[in-house]
């Protein structure tokens, strides 16, 4: 191909990849703008301290109440439960499979993890409301049929690949050369595992646990399956609580008009669920770019 044909294609190729990158921008900032439109619109008919001090939430009742803070609770609730499941076996598999493990392991191990991953929510929510609530109410009797612990453990073992994975990473980059200083000292392989191999991955594995967080906090058909839709302030994981997200499910079923106050609260919930999750993906990122400037 001459020069002139191949400067052709390449001008295509580079304005083709120019509007891809530009097209996911400006799906970015028509999302937040539509978001802050909405949420405008809601604030003007809404005080912004009941919003987010009030401590009733029921915008489809007669005696309508905006307070967020239910919502937020059962939000923290379910995901403080999965983070307590994902964290400590998500942590000690990333582990076993840095330190431990052979090769032969992990290419059965890795597969199984990435299987957990792909299944599809809706299926979990489910199997939540189906196999675990009922197993576990074998040991808690007061624990109601929708509730926090099921889903919340369900969602756990959800995100376990995601820590998982960017845990024996962080693991993985660690310099040899503390491992062989460790050992040197007289430390074993536990020792060595615990007490210089994990500090030194801090960061990368603080980063797996916020973005790990971020996804739960993000989750929807596993709590709004199994769950409950009943938004109450509490921190009791035996009763029904309703998330940010599963709050979004029921009114986006359609029976709520769409430009009514009551509609303009899913972009209220959506806006203060967005700004979480943003504010935990910058802290992630920046504790990731932190991890790598220590070791490059």
């Amino acid at each position: 191909m001459s020069r002139r044909p191949r400067a052709i294609v390449e001008f295509f190729i580079e304005r083709a990849l120019f509007l891809c990158a530009a097209g996911s921008i400006l799906v970015t900032v028509g999302i937040v703008a539509v978001l802050l439109v909405e949420t405008a619109s809601f604030l003007r008919e809404v005080s912004l301290l009941e919003f987010l001090t009030g401590t009733e939430w029921t915008p489809l009742f007669s005696d309508k109440r905006f307070g967020v803070l239910p919502l937020v609770s059962g939000t923290l609730l379910a995901s403080l439960i999965a983070m307590l499941v994902a964290m400590p076996a998500g942590l000690l598999t990333a582990i076993y499979l840095s330190e431990y493990s052979g090769s032969g392991v992990r290419r059965i191990v890795r597969p199984v993890l990435e299987i957990l991953a792909g299944v599809p929510t809706v299926v979990y929510g489910y199997f939540a409301l189906q196999f675990v609530t009922p197993l576990l109410q074998g040991f808690i009797s007061d624990l109601a049929g929708f509730n926090a612990l099921g889903p919340g453990i369900v969602m756990g073992l959800m995100i376990l690949p995601l820590v998982s994975s960017l845990s024996e990473d962080a693991l993985h980059n660690v310099p040899n050369s503390l491992r062989e200083g460790s050992y040197a000292l007289g430390a074993t392989k536990m020792q060595t595992a615990l007490k210089v191999v994990v500090p030194a991955a801090f960061s990368g594995v603080s980063a797996a646990a916020i973005l790990a967080a971020s996804r739960a906090i993000g989750e929807t058909m596993i709590v709004a399956i199994a769950a409950g839709q009943q938004p109450r302030l509490t921190f009791d994981p035996r009763v029904p609580v309703e998330t940010m997200t599963a709050y979004i499910v029921q009114v986006s079923l359609g029976d709520t008009p769409a430009g009514t106050l009551e509609y303009r609260t899913i972009f209220a919930v959506g806006m203060l669920l967005f700004l979480s999750t943003f504010v935990l993906n910058l802290l992630s990122t920046w504790l990731r770019n932190r991890f790598r400037e220590e070791y490059v």
